[in-house]
């Protein structure tokens, strides 16, 4: 009698086959991608702080004759935001102090700082930092805009006022705050107030071609 004989054949089982994962692209490096938003800073610091040397230099033949530095500091904080804006202010007063001639009239050197005007240029500075604390809060908007560029040149004015009598004060005498402010404000306000406007128009032109984001 023929018994079927049952064989088991114990065949290992298949390996498990992994899937192979695509090559994950690297990402950039972010050490070469800070490098070239730094030369792109320095680069438009640097032209934003020839540009108001240059904007000093052009003179307006009115009753009280009025540069274009105050419109240039308008339109480069408003293009290139507060910080870098600043600094660019920042750099344009260091290159007078150590005797470039950018300032108005092609004067330069430190005495011009410490003369009796010197309060108007330094009030630069404290417009750049009015519009970084602004915008910050506010938004780099048309009316925070507004507010910073108005609440800035305020200050600045404030500023160079208070400079002024004090400097005068030392040196020469007494002055009454209302003369101050007829030589030295009143009658540059609304100069001042066209080159804002001017500066917004000039900004919202310019402020699309510039390849980084401003910077508050």
């Amino acid at each position: 009698m023929n018994h079927a004989q049952n064989t088991n054949t114990n065949e290992p089982a298949p390996l498990a086959q992994t899937p192979t994962q695509p090559a994950q692209p690297q990402p950039a490096q972010p050490q070469t991608a800070r490098k070239t938003h730094t030369t792109l800073d320095l680069a438009y610091i640097a032209i934003a702080a020839a540009i108001i040397a240059i904007c000093s230099w052009i003179s307006i033949p009115m009753a009280v004759p009025f540069t274009l530095q105050t419109f240039a500091v308008f339109a480069i904080l408003l293009i290139l935001g507060g910080r870098r804006g600043t600094l660019a202010v920042l750099t344009y007063i260091l290159l007078g102090a150590i005797g470039l001639p950018v300032f108005s009239g092609f004067n330069s050197g430190i005495g011009v700082l410490l003369g009796n005007t010197g309060g108007y240029i330094l009030g630069f500075i404290l417009m750049g930092v009015i519009h970084i604390i602004i915008t910050h809060f506010l938004g780099d908007r048309f009316l925070p805009q507004i507010l910073s560029m108005t609440l800035g040149l305020l200050v600045c004015y404030t500023f160079g006022t208070a400079w002024f009598m004090f400097l005068y004060l030392r040196r020469t005498g007494t002055v009454a705050l209302a003369t101050v402010l007829s030589w030295c404000v009143i009658p540059f306000i609304l100069p001042d107030i066209l080159k804002m406007a001017l500066a917004f128009v000039v900004a919202r032109r310019v402020k699309p071609l510039i390849k980084d984001r401003p910077r508050t």
